[in-house]
């Protein structure tokens, strides 16, 4: 039996070094662990109860919605903005914790790793976004973290994909969180 991993990014541009690093999770998943990289966050609406509304949730929400109820856990990879969470990641969070209790991300293990500028990696941004997914149902595994920084001048000329160390970084959050799903039971 395979464990299926969400991988949702918390930055839209096509160059993201936190993307990459997502494209290397996919690349790299061990035997038995299939990581899907959600496409489409930029399409999701910002939360509104008036619009979520059984039977006419807009197609993009009801896409993230469906994908995360299809994984056995989830793979969150944050860039920090301005000492924070990205706005595009805090609204996936958003929507996947509604209906309030039962929402997509009720007893998930989620997992939160990333990439900064910065000297530490964008740790404020995976701490937060670690307390809003615990909020909204998730059940964060807490030692699967990776925080990976200088992520302009370490990434420059190489792929995460490529960095040994990235990927030996990488590989333990997906057995960390693997080991977290009932699947691995």
């Amino acid at each position: 039996m395979s464990v299926r991993i969400l991988a949702l990014v918390g930055s839209l541009r096509a160059g993201s070094h936190n993307r990459q690093l997502a494209e290397a999770a996919v690349k790299h998943a061990p035997e038995g662990v299939e990581v899907v990289l959600q496409e489409g966050l930029a399409d999701v609406p910002f939360y509104n109860e008036d619009i979520d509304v059984e039977g006419n949730v807009p197609a993009a929400a009801a896409t993230l919605r469906a994908a995360a109820g299809q994984a056995d856990a989830l793979l969150l990879f944050s860039p920090e903005y301005n000492g924070t969470i990205p706005a595009v990641l805090k609204n996936a969070i958003d929507w996947l914790s509604r209906p309030h209790g039962a929402g997509a991300l009720s007893g998930k293990p989620v997992a939160v790793v990333g990439t900064a500028y910065g000297q530490y990696g964008g740790v404020w941004a995976q701490d937060e976004a670690r307390k809003a997914v615990t909020i909204a149902g998730g059940t964060v595994v807490e030692e699967a973290k990776l925080s990976i920084p200088g992520s302009v001048i370490r990434f420059a000329e190489t792929h995460p994909a490529d960095d040994t160390e990235v990927v030996e970084g990488l590989t333990k959050v997906i057995q960390q969180l693997t080991q977290a799903t009932p699947a691995a039971a």
